[in-house]
Order: C-alpha cells, then structure tokens, then sequence
C-alpha cells in the first residue's frame, strides 16, 4: 500500500510540475496607451490556423468559416514562402519578408557565424532576439503608440529592439479555448486609451491532428470544427462591442500524407566527419565544415540520389526567394536534399509522422487559406492566389501604420479588396 501512494505521488508531482512548467499568465506592459489619434483607427483580429490546408473548410463543412468569407474576401489559396513550415511562415507573415530575409530559414538550422544549431523546440533559443531580423506588425504598431495583443505567435515572445506586445501570453497548450475567447472579449471592453487594435491568435489545433492522423482523417475534422466554432464565437463577441473589427483569418501552410514506412536514409555521399546535418523530413540542409568538400559532396550526391532532389546553394530553385543570394543570414545548407513526396528524410531513427509539410510551395497540398471580412473589405469578393508576405502591407495599411524597413510584400497586391 505504502509503494502505490508513493508511485501516485510521483505521478501527481509530476503532472503538477509540468502544468506549473507552462506559463499561462498574460503578460500586460504597464504606462503604454493608444494615442488620441490611434484610437480613431479601425481593428484587426489576425487569426492562424496552423496547418488549415485550403480545401479543408469545404471537405469537413466548417460552417462558421464558409458563411463569414462569402460575407468579405477569399483567396484560391494562399502560398506559403519556401519552407512550407510553421516557424518560417509565421514570422513570414508577421514581417513581410521571405525566410531567407528575416533569418529563420527552418525549424531546425545551423548558423556559422555563431557556430550553433537553433532549434524552436528550445525554449530559450525561440524568445532570443538575436535569431530573427524584420519589424513584426506589433512592433511597428507600438513605437507608433498603438497598442497590440498577441496570444500566440512564433516569434511573438522575443524583445525587438526592446519592444514586445502590450499584451502577451507566452505558448502554452493547457489554456482551454473557452478562456481564449474570453481574453479577447476583455481586450475589446477595455477603455479606448488601453484597447488593443491589432490583435493575433494562433491555433494549433489542425496542425496536430493533421500531423497525427493525416488530413483525410475524423481526426482532423474534428480539429477543424473545434477551430471554426471559437471563430464563431469570437466574432459574436466583436459584434457585441460595436468596434469596427476586421478580421483576417489564414494559414502558414497545408499538410500532405506521407510515406513514413519507406523514408530516406542519410545518404552514402555525406560524410558527418566534413559536414553538419540538423535533422529534418522534408529538407536537409548540408553544412560544410570546410568548403573543399562541396563540390565532390554534390557531384556524389547527384549520382545516387532517389526519391529527392539536390541543389547548391546557388542553383536552389528563384521562385523560393531561398538561394544563396537571398540568403541575408547565411543560414540555409551549402547543399540542400529535398525529398519527392510521397517520400520524406528520416536520418535520426525517428519515424516521422503521416502528415508532412515544408514541400515547394506550389505543390496543392502545401496550400493555405486567406479569409478576410469587416468594415474595411469589400464583400463578396474572390481573389486569385498570393504569397503570404503581401499580408504586412494590407494590415498595415488597413491600421494606418507606416514602416521604412525593406520588406518582401507589396501594399498593391491586396489594395483592391479594400473598399
């Protein structure tokens, strides 16, 4: 009896531990106020949902999304930037530049300069500043004196230039949807001078069960309604308020089903004594320790490859803004593999999961969603497909915030859905 009470008090230390371990707190920045001129500003509520594949509202009838775009603006698809993966094309979005321009070319990568592989598992190494270039929408909004909320994003926890959101809740998966709801409706109560006007939310939920079970699957359904019914209930709880809310619903990226029985191996031709190989399923990056081996490394790898491709640096494909031209940070591979889906990498023993992402951006199943509807959009209206840095400038301009930084994405892309 003795032996069961301590193995159960091992066990409630240890959920107790881990639930203590994530940070559910909201992180409020005291003294900040919306300017007199700022308050006049319309809002926009920026919502992610990870992995939310552009066919997926229609296939699993997510009614609360099909009603509200055919109210405003959809898109065929959106395209994410190269890789198709959550951190890149997050922190795309939020700053308008290709990943090769901001410096979070991937998950996973090796930077030379510092001689360290980042991971965004690594809790310190995601909040650390010195990894990510660009001005996010928060930030911009705020040195303009309009306040922000963000309550999740990739990116959103680090300081830039001293800056974070007013308001902030750092990632956690233990804070129930019902609560999330009920911050938003307490953040669009708030008096004028402290009501945030751009707000972000990122759901994981898709992401999840898609990577788990596949898209095709009762699983993903599932996620997919959860997601669409706190959409519904979030827009209920603008209308309440009066305010003059736009909203801006989207995806950093689609999902694919993959072969997960019949990966590729750490190829022959790379030898681990010469290069650095973070690990990765649907890109390697190939880091030389000296340069003297890429060239025979790449020859080499050319002869043997099946099932994915080989690119120097140079030679990667224009359209994926990812070449070593545009590689501003020098932190994409001296070689890159890319695998040809169905098939994927798997060069640390661990099987992958069914569902896949971070392929060419132009292959179907990669493809995102861009919904958009309130005051400041036209209704009714169905646009063609566009790269996800065109969102910067149009919440931007829809604000009223101006920014000097190069960015990526062009204010006229999206300039006709606004009315």
């Amino acid at each position: 009896m003795p032996m069961r009470l301590s193995l159960l008090a091992v066990i409630f230390s240890f959920f107790f531990l881990s639930a203590k371990a994530q940070d559910t707190t909201q992180k409020v920045v005291a003294n900040r106020y919306n300017s007199i001129e700022q308050q006049k500003k319309p809002y926009v509520i920026l919502i992610s949902l990870d992995a939310f594949r552009w066919d997926l509202a229609d296939k699993y009838q997510a009614k609360n999304l099909i009603k509200l775009r055919e109210d405003g603006v959809q898109s065929d698809y959106l395209k994410p930037s190269y890789p198709s993966l959550t951190f890149p094309n997050h922190y795309t979005i939020a700053t308008g530049l290709y990943p090769s321009h901001h410096g979070v070319v991937d998950n996973i990568f090796y930077d030379k300069k510092t001689d360290v592989v980042f991971r965004r598992a690594d809790k310190k190494m995601a909040t650390d500043s010195s990894w990510y270039g660009g001005k996010p929408l928060w930030v911009i909004a705020e040195q303009q004196k309009m306040l922000s909320a963000v309550f999740y994003w990739p990116g959103s926890e680090i300081s830039m230039d001293g800056i974070k959101p007013t308001y902030l809740f750092n990632y956690s998966e233990i804070i129930p949807m019902d609560r999330r709801i009920n911050v938003v409706q307490d953040w669009l109560k708030l008096p004028d001078e402290k009501r945030p006007h751009f707000i972000a939310l990122y759901f994981p939920q898709v992401d999840k069960a898609a990577h788990s079970h596949k898209p095709d699957s009762e699983e993903t359904r599932a996620a997919v309604q959860v997601v669409d019914d706190a959409i519904g209930k979030i827009v209920d709880v603008a209308k309440t308020t009066g305010l003059e809310v736009n909203f801006i619903v989207l995806s950093d990226h689609g999902m694919a089903t993959i072969d997960r029985e019949n990966t590729i191996p750490l190829p022959k031709a790379i030898d681990l004594n010469h290069f650095k190989v973070p690990p990765g399923n649907s890109l390697l990056h190939i880091y030389a320790n000296e340069k003297q081996y890429i060239k025979p490394t790449y020859k080499a790898l050319k002869a043997e490859a099946k099932d994915y491709d080989v690119y120097l640096s140079k030679n990667i494909p224009k359209a994926w803004h990812y070449n070593k031209k545009e590689d501003k940070y020098n932190r994409v591979g001296d070689i890159l593999l890319v695998p040809q889906l169905p098939k994927v990498f798997n060069i640390n023993g661990i099987k992958p999961d069914i569902g896949q992402h971070g392929f060419d951006p132009a292959t179907p199943d990669m493809h995102a969603i861009f919904y958009a509807w309130g005051p400041n959009f036209k209704s009714g209206l169905k646009i063609p497909a566009f790269e996800n840095v065109n969102i910067y400038p149009l919440i931007a301009k829809i604000l009223g915030l101006t920014y000097t930084q190069k960015i990526d994405g062009k204010e006229k892309v999206l300039a006709p859905i606004l009315k």
